[in-house]
């Protein structure tokens, strides 16, 4: 498993209503609240091999009130 880092800019007043709806899908290692441009920050492990943006895809950004995400860092040791 290693580690990415997913940042989302959410809808005006959607952040809480994505923040719980992407913790109740249970992929989530870590989450943080941001300012700026994106409003959360998502620590995720995957699997080795897997096709990140595929997953992001699937498990992410099809949550409602998510008007942006961008995965911003990939390691390989943490």
């Amino acid at each position: 498993m290693k580690p990415i880092f997913v940042q989302l800019q959410c809808a005006p007043g959607r952040t809480y209503e994505v923040a719980d709806e992407i913790y109740r899908k249970e992929i989530v290692s870590e989450m943080y609240s941001t300012s700026g441009d994106y409003d959360l920050l998502l620590k995720i492990y995957v699997e080795e091999g897997q096709d990140v943006g595929k997953f992001i895809n699937d498990n992410i950004a099809s949550v409602p009130g998510i008007s942006r995400s961008l995965t911003t860092l990939t390691f390989n040791a943490f």
